[in-house]
């Protein structure tokens, strides 16, 4: 399906906003205040004029809630009107080709003209979780091709790729917007030499976004999905009404990659004063560096700094996640990112 043409003059403007909902729990939060919470920021975004709302799959992580993304996806989209909602992205190792076909065919007959498949080819958990996922299905990602080439078959059958008498009923014959998602070369290559959009995972592994960008682009074919290359930047932004609280707000997300570091994991905490007192310099620099492609300020910080991203990247969509403990200063956070680059209210 073709990604929808964008039609405007400067450049800032012609780059959409798009909203990555790592649905996360905090440590006085359950699940359902996740879901509930990732609905009612889908509700705002959608009036502020985010263009499309992604969620992600994690397994055995206990700050985050969307492990079965397919349902959540379902719940955001059932409670929204016009933005479009997908996965950022589905783990397509972790699942038979088929499931994913029927589960986002449902999605799309549930939802017509709003889904996404974005598709990565990492576990999206550890080790343990992934075993128990994928059980005599194993695979190390160096299949990912032949899955996708699978999946996409069920979708389009004139692709062949072997799946015989097997249909995805729903899914056969419909035009659901596929995207490939990376943090290397792999998906960047592959996205390109497809045709596909490609979305790179910038908001925790900066190193290789900008040579995976050009090797994208550089082996770019035209398909009947896009006519030229479409690129999609993930970044963190954490914005508030004054500088000294949006950082006070980053250090849930900071405190996050460091147990993450350490070996653990656990709901997301809540912001401290002084995160000096909680990490080594080393492990400082490590979380700095991972988090290279994060914004936190004012509304006028942010636009600073997405400016340059954008002129940086060359980027057509900027997609944003916020680690944020208190859901109305999340939802502030949101709000003001959606000022900083000017987006309409629909």
């Amino acid at each position: 399906m073709p990604i929808e043409q964008q039609d405007s003059s400067s450049p800032q403007d012609s780059v959409r906003l798009s909203i990555l909902d790592l649905a996360p729990i905090t440590a006085t939060g359950t699940p359902a205040d996740s879901f509930r919470h990732s609905l009612d920021l889908a509700q705002h975004a959608e009036k502020w004029g985010y263009h499309r709302y992604w969620l992600a799959e994690h397994h055995n992580m206990p700050g985050i809630a969307s492990s079965a993304t397919s349902l959540v996806i379902s719940h955001v989209a059932a409670g929204t009107k016009t933005i479009r909602v997908g996965s950022g992205g589905i783990m397509l190792p972790n699942h038979a080709p088929l499931v994913i076909a029927e589960q986002f065919g449902t999605l799309e007959s549930l939802y017509p003209g709003r889904i996404d498949l974005g598709l990565g080819r990492a576990p999206g958990s550890d080790q343990p979780a992934s075993r128990a996922l994928r059980r005599g299905a194993a695979s190390d990602g160096q299949d990912f091709p032949e899955r996708l080439a699978e999946l996409r078959a069920y979708f389009n059958p004139a692709l062949g790729s072997g799946t015989g008498l097997v249909r995805a009923i729903p899914g056969e014959g419909m035009n659901i917007p596929i995207w490939l998602l990376g943090s290397s070369g792999f998906s960047a290559q592959l996205a390109g030499q497809l045709g596909l959009p490609f979305a790179f995972a910038s908001h925790f592994a900066p190193d290789y976004l900008l040579p995976a960008l050009d090797l994208y682009r550089r082996n770019f074919q035209p398909s009947e999905h896009l006519s030229e290359p479409y690129v999609m930047v993930g970044l963190n932004a954490i914005a508030a009404d004054t500088e000294r609280e949006a950082h006070f707000l980053a250090t849930s997300q900071q405190q996050q990659f460091l147990n993450l570091i350490r070996g653990r994991t656990g709901p997301l905490n809540p912001p401290v004063e002084d995160m000096e007192q909680l990490w080594s310099s080393h492990e400082k620099a490590i979380i700095q560096d991972k988090l290279r492609y994060t914004v936190v300020g004012t509304r006028e910080t942010i636009r600073t700094r997405l400016d340059r991203i954008i002129q940086e990247t060359g980027a057509n969509e900027l997609i944003v996640a916020a680690q944020v403990y208190e859901h109305t200063a999340r939802l502030r956070s949101f709000e003001l990112v959606a000022e900083a680059m000017q987006l309409k209210e629909v």
